[in-house]
């Protein structure tokens, strides 16, 4: 215990926390939980960006002196099987990938 405080410089490390993001973009998301979070980073996988829509429950860990949203609570969809993927937009978009290799685009099937 004393060496991770002597390690942090006497620093109160912050910890995860689970708020409701209440308005930002990509690189100034704002997040209320029991504090307030501003300047919230938006990390993501490689080659997928997004900005969590109002409302939304957002994840927030500590990052490089500041803070991180590593993504929002998500209910899996019905339409999903264990392992595939499904990508959307709140404004109903979407595009999945089944298990059997086949790729829907907005319900519809995409033949390649």
């Amino acid at each position: 215990m004393w060496l991770t405080e002597f390690l942090s410089g006497g620093r109160k490390r912050t910890v995860a926390a689970k708020g409701s993001v209440t308005s930002g973009s990509f690189k100034n998301l704002e997040v209320d939980s029991s504090s307030q979070h501003r300047n919230v980073r938006v990390v993501a996988p490689y080659g997928v960006a997004s900005v969590p829509p109002v409302d939304e429950d957002a994840l927030i860990v500590p990052f490089e002196g500041g803070e991180a949203c590593v993504g929002v609570l998500t209910n899996p969809s019905e339409k999903l099987q264990r392992g595939e993927l499904m990508l959307y937009s709140q404004g109903g978009a979407s595009i999945i990938l089944r298990n059997d290799g086949s790729v829907l685009i907005n319900g519809k099937r995409v033949e390649l």
